[in-house]
């Protein structure tokens, strides 16, 4: 069993309020809501699955085992009334139960008729493994500091394997390339076909489908509401639509490009990422989807576990400099990254926006392990050392 790095911090909330944990299908969520009840909650959690059919009656009934002192509740998200269900358990069984709920959707977002949880709970996302968490490090430096990293402990294999099987748990941990093809066969179908299929009102999920099959090309690329629009042959409401409710159930996430009067940035595109980052067919793309995917991973734990406004971007302007990666606290820059498979050159574009940004900290990701230099201001270090020092 490999810890994930939100434990202390779920099990630090539960003492306090309800956690939610929400990620795409199959991230570990039920894995990590189980292991923490077996070694905390030993013989006093209770695990209800609204998918199973006599765990759904026992939840709409109100019956729970006695003597329990932590209840998970799995998928509870596709009951309707779900908010002011939980609302009314928490508030009865707050002193005595700890309540800890997972889901495959963005739990923060479905919110119909407000948000009776409010000030009840603690979201966290969780996200696929990383070179980082395999790693077994912490994320020990401040914000707005010089990130740490951890050269020396970090072996090159694991980024390598990150980038052929993903960082899903039970693909990564099988290490098989048959296992990975097999879960990408299935994975849209219990996608659309059950997770989507059992919240939203979706008539024709074959064309959503076909949308899947769509993204992975468009990894790393400006998204076209319009282009998909022309290929499914739908309106570009729908298209909008669909490309939404992918992301709300952890499909693909977007990076939308930082804005700030010093450059004359873009304001209404945005690039496209896959969670699982091995379904991208291009190389180079599928390398700038992992350092994408661990940065937001960073973002994400800044922002659930220790209340930072920390944000992602890319940057580009109208005159089509581009530079990969902003990540920001109070929307004020950080640290820039720039994703190269192999280094010839120091990007110009990242040296004008760190310049123009007065960015404190600039680093130029390449896929060679051993590689840390500096060059015009700009750090050049292997992207293995590098997400070292993430979470």
């Amino acid at each position: 069993m490999l810890g994930r790095y939100l434990e202390q911090d779920i099990l630090s909330d539960l003492k306090e309020k309800m956690v939610f944990i929400s990620g795409p299908r199959q991230v570990g969520k039920t894995t990590l809501a189980g292991g923490l009840g077996r070694k905390f909650y030993p013989h006093k959690t209770q695990y209800l699955n609204w998918d199973s059919g006599e765990d759904r009656r026992g939840i709409l009934a109100g019956r729970f085992e006695p003597e329990k002192e932590l209840l998970i509740f799995d998928e509870i998200h596709k009951y309707k009334k779900w908010k002011n269900y939980l609302k009314g358990v928490y508030d009865k069984n707050k002193d005595s139960v700890k309540i800890l709920v997972t889901g495959s959707a963005r739990l923060n977002v479905y919110r119909k008729g407000g948000d009776s949880l409010l000030g009840r709970y603690h979201h966290y996302r969780l996200h696929p493994l990383s070179v980082a968490e395999i790693s077994g490090f912490r994320f020990a430096g401040k914000p707005y500091e010089a990130l740490n990293f951890h050269g020396a402990g970090v072996k090159p294999e694991i980024l390598e394997s990150l980038l052929a099987l993903g960082g899903f748990p039970a693909i990564y941990l099988k290490g098989s390339a048959k296992h990975l093809r097999r879960w990408h066969n299935e994975r849209a179908d219990l996608l659309v076909k059950e997770d989507i299929r059992d919240i939203e009102n979706i008539r024709d999920l074959s064309a959503l489908q076909a949308l899947v099959a769509l993204l992975p090309e468009k990894v790393g690329s400006v998204l076209s509401i319009n282009s998909i629009r022309e290929e499914l042959s739908v309106n570009h409401r729908t298209a909008a639509l669909w490309v939404d409710v992918l992301e709300r159930f952890y499909y693909h996430f977007r990076v939308y490009p930082y804005q700030n009067s010093a450059i004359k940035a873009l304001k209404k595109e945005s690039k496209l990422y896959l969670w699982d980052w091995s379904e991208t067919p291009d190389d180079g793309a599928r390398f700038e989807n992992i350092i994408a995917s661990h940065l937001l991973k960073f973002v994400d734990y800044l922002f659930d576990a220790e209340g930072y406004k920390a944000g992602l971007h890319f940057l580009r302007d109208r005159e089509q400099r581009e530079a990969d990666f902003l990540v920001t606290l109070d929307n004020k820059p950080w640290f820039a990254v720039e994703a190269k498979s192999s280094v010839k050159s120091v990007s110009r574009p990242l040296r004008y926006f760190a310049s123009k940004l007065s960015v404190p900290f600039v680093y130029q990701l390449v896929r060679a392990p051993g590689t840390d230099f500096v060059q015009d201001g700009v750090r050049v270090i292997s992207a293995g050392k590098f997400l070292s020092g993430l979470v």
